[in-house]
């Protein structure tokens, strides 16, 4: 009985003591209209043209690119990043097939020090920028949009035709760039990414194939195999791998003075048709041909060219994460590097990005230091003899002093 009661007495409170709507005023709700901030900022945001020399310090001359690290006009400028574009051409990148193919720059990176990161690499855009596939980009690449690599970066402002802007965060060094919530991924192949103390060629696959935007888990990460594409990818790196009097100042390559880089993409049939077996590194320099150097490292066999199992052995070497070979391998690459490009069908290509004399501020580039560094500023990081310098590119920025005497 007692149970009864108390519930029909509850009942009654709420009855009596309930929310009511009142009869006094109205509610009006004031109007206010809304929308999602990436398309709405796509639609009302604009990409101007550049003043090359001005603001980025970028000149040519001939079949000759020049650029400078630091650039003070209105405002100081660090850096840039370039594209080259195809022949007579406002609206497309130029694009490559590599497989069975050599490709030959020279370079003169007797004033690049310690610490920055000249790089010329390919990288698996769009030839128009990404207008064809998404609506919403007007500009294409005529202004330099639908850029990618294996970084997955997410420091491009525009993305798939859609501002970059949800959860962005702006860069505490540097007031014109930051970081959103989606990144651009696509495979990637470094070229070259040196200075005057050390250099690297890289591939690096992913399993997409072509430019795909990413968030969260599906966006590459460090020493992990999540993600699309292979950040750390399976480098040579003559110094790191034995040899520390091929590349510098005064020594086998030397660097004080200007040399020609061949990289030769091997074929297993020797044809375009093949799949991709090895990548090679020749220079030339006053008139001589040098071999690049061999490994002398425990663990991998003696070899001065990159194929798959030098891949698989530097990372057994090395106590690396193999995520080189989980995303695709040297055949992965060699796919991306085939890819056709149709206007007709929109397939992907690899596009030249001319990125000389590229410096990000916020990324340590760990294949550069001889030194020992603490664990507890990355924690994955295997202490092992890398190279003589520190070499910037997307995480945190780091300079030489305190580290070691550049």
């Amino acid at each position: 009985m007692f149970r009864s009661t108390a519930l029909l007495t509850c009942t009654f409170f709420a009855i009596a003591y309930g929310q009511q709507i009142g009869t006094l005023l109205a509610e009006n709700h004031p109007p206010l209209t809304w929308q999602e901030y990436p398309t709405t900022c796509a639609n009302n945001c604009a990409l101007d043209g550049a003043d090359y020399q001005g603001t980025y310090g970028v000149t040519t001359n001939g079949d000759s690119l020049t650029l400078k690290f630091v650039t003070t006009s209105q405002q100081k400028n660090v850096g840039s990043r370039l594209y080259l574009m195809a022949p007579g051409s406002k609206t497309e990148y130029q694009t490559f097939k590599l497989v069975n193919q050599e490709f030959t720059f020279d370079v003169d990176v007797s004033q690049l020090p310690c610490g920055l990161n000249g790089a010329l690499y390919f990288s698996q855009m769009d030839a128009d920028g990404g207008m064809a596939r998404f609506s919403t980009n007007k500009a294409g690449a005529q202004y330099g949009t639908g850029y990618c690599d294996s970084q997955c970066p997410h420091d491009i402002k525009f993305i798939d035709g859609l501002a970059n802007i949800v959860d962005w965060t702006p860069s505490t060094n540097n007031p014109n760039t930051g970081t959103g919530n989606t990144g651009s991924c696509c495979a990637e192949m470094d070229v070259w990414e040196a200075n005057s103390m050390s250099a690297a060629v890289t591939p690096h696959p992913c399993t997409v194939t072509q430019q795909t935007a990413c968030t969260g888990s599906t966006c590459s990460s460090p020493n992990s195999t999540a993600g699309v594409c292979d950040q750390a990818g399976c480098d040579f790196n003559s110094f790191r791998l034995g040899d520390t009097t091929f590349y510098g100042p005064g020594q086998t390559v030397d660097t004080t003075k200007p040399f020609t880089v061949v990289t030769q993409f091997v074929s297993s049939n020797n044809q375009s048709t093949g799949t991709l077996s090895a990548i090679r590194r020749l220079y030339v320099q006053n008139g001589k041909v040098i071999q690049n150097s061999e490994t002398n490292i425990p663990g991998i066999t003696a070899t001065n060219e990159i194929d798959a199992t030098f891949c698989e052995q530097q990372k057994v070497a090395f106590g690396d994460t193999d995520t080189f070979d989980s995303k695709g391998g040297l055949s992965g690459m060699g796919k991306a590097m085939s890819a056709a490009i149709s206007p007709r069908t929109e397939a992907p290509s690899l596009e030249l990005l001319a990125a000389l004399a590229l410096f990000h501020l916020g990324f340590l580039l760990l294949w550069k230091l001889n030194l020992q560094m603490p664990k507890s500023y990355i924690p994955t990081l295997n202490l092992v003899q890398l190279g003589p310098l520190l070499l910037h590119r997307r995480w945190k920025s780091y300079s030489c002093e305190g580290w070691h005497s550049c």
